[in-house]
């Protein structure tokens, strides 16, 4: 191709304008039940998030990557114009991008998976017509948009009344809270492990039947338990902030759950939402590298998942904390314990889908989560306005991505004379 190194540069700067973006929007969605709970602080969450969405990424990431980088946009209507493709996809980054630089500076929590979504789509048909989107692709994903935070808000609303039952309503409930506790941390690592071994590791070559998949899961979440047991037991008690608060020492315990969750929920983006930046970027360099064969099904090399995972980690921590609030403190008030709740429904939920390859949106499955814990409070304990802003936030951005992509696209005709 005659511009196939300039385009290869424009794709990894676009994919890290685009990471950067999820950053700032979506990872700040996911700390924010550890960070609104004040059991991490900003700069503890970032480390979290390095560490654990790299991981999500390259042992979960596989299949929403596929789907993100080919399953949108009918390929095989490019196959005379490789350039269109090339093209699409640097608008889809760059509108995607654009948009969550406005909506993070503005502290909405945008959905980085409408973004991108919208953006292809608006691609699709300025570069083809409708007939170049996967409309059953579209739909299906569309569909799971609604079903995963409707699911998640269950399960938070199940998680809390379970933690109300079992702790906080004992006679006492510290003591209920350092058995309980443990418990919940090897179900949190079962569920995380569980279906990352089930549905996420084919793509790396470890093929594992059904039944060692399962049997890793359980001595993975066992080991967990005693790893909590320990932690918990190390846990001094503060009779003076007892008096304050009654539960005060046994948020203390739920504490070292919510930094568990916290991993989870950092692993849980990384498997699902990392692919918005990379999957673009992926399909860039198969078309370059191949000669402009649209079709052609590359590895995935490493540095564009040390792109994504990079471009993430600076958006969180430049951008971040605006978001963070919105999700973690205004909408309902966050404690460890209601926070874990919140942060195993997501993650359980979000990593479910990656299995199956649904890029579904984190942000919407946290925010239906929190929603969850507040009506298990009571519906007096939400903010309506906030949710509202929320929504708005939601069905704005899709068109916002299909317009912005239409209008790098024809940018990128015009500048490369197409």
């Amino acid at each position: 191709m005659e511009y196939g190194v300039v385009y290869l540069v424009l794709a990894a700067a676009f994919g890290l304008f685009m990471a950067w973006g999820i950053g700032a929007n979506d990872v700040a969605n996911a700390m924010a039940p550890s960070v609104g709970s004040k059991v991490l602080t900003i700069r503890q969450a970032v480390v979290v998030a390095a560490i654990f969405e790299f991981a999500g990424a390259v042992l979960a990431g596989g299949e929403v990557t596929a789907t993100i980088r080919s399953g949108i946009v009918e390929t095989g209507a490019l196959e005379d114009s490789p350039e269109l493709l090339v093209f699409g996809m640097l608008a889809a980054l760059a509108s995607a991008g654009t948009w969550l630089l406005i909506a993070s500076k503005r502290g909405w929590p945008a959905s980085t998976t409408h973004s991108i979504i919208g953006a292809l789509v608006g691609f699709a048909i300025a570069a083809v017509g409708w007939s170049a989107v996967q409309w059953g692709v579209v739909g299906t994903v569309v569909a799971s948009w609604v079903v995963s935070p409707v699911l998640a808000g269950i399960a938070s609303f199940v998680l809390f009344r379970s933690v109300q039952y079992l702790v906080l309503d004992n006679p006492d409930p510290l003591r209920a809270a350092r058995l309980w506790v443990p418990i919940y941390i090897g179900l949190t690592a079962f569920v995380i492990a569980s279906v990352t071994m089930v549905k996420g590791l084919s793509h790396l070559g470890l093929e594992l039947t059904e039944a060692e998949s399962y049997g890793y899961a359980l001595a993975f979440a066992a080991g967990m338990w005693l790893v909590g047991k320990g932690l918990v037991a190390r846990i001094s008690i503060d009779p003076s902030a007892d008096r304050d608060f009654h539960f005060a020492s046994v948020e203390r315990v739920f504490g070292v759950l919510m930094v568990v969750v916290a991993c989870a929920m950092a692993f849980a983006h990384g498997s699902n939402d990392v692919a918005n930046a990379i999957g673009p970027v992926a399909a860039v360099v198969s078309v370059v590298t191949s000669g402009g064969d649209v079709g052609a099904q590359a590895e995935l090399p490493l540095w564009i998942l040390l792109l994504g995972g990079g471009g993430i980690v600076a958006g969180l921590f430049m951008l971040g904390h605006h978001v963070i609030a919105t999700v973690g403190s205004n909408i309902t008030q966050l404690t460890p314990s209601r926070g874990f709740a919140c942060g195993l429904a997501t993650a359980g939920t979000v990593v479910f889908a990656s299995g199956f390859g649904l890029p579904i949106s984190t942000t919407q499955t946290l925010v239906g989560a929190v929603l969850g814990i507040g009506l298990a409070r009571g519906i007096a304990a939400l903010n309506l306005r906030v949710v509202g802003g929320v929504f708005m936030s939601w069905l704005v951005t899709l068109p916002a991505g299909g317009i912005l992509a239409i209008f790098f696209f024809y940018l990128l005709l015009l500048a490369f004379g197409g």
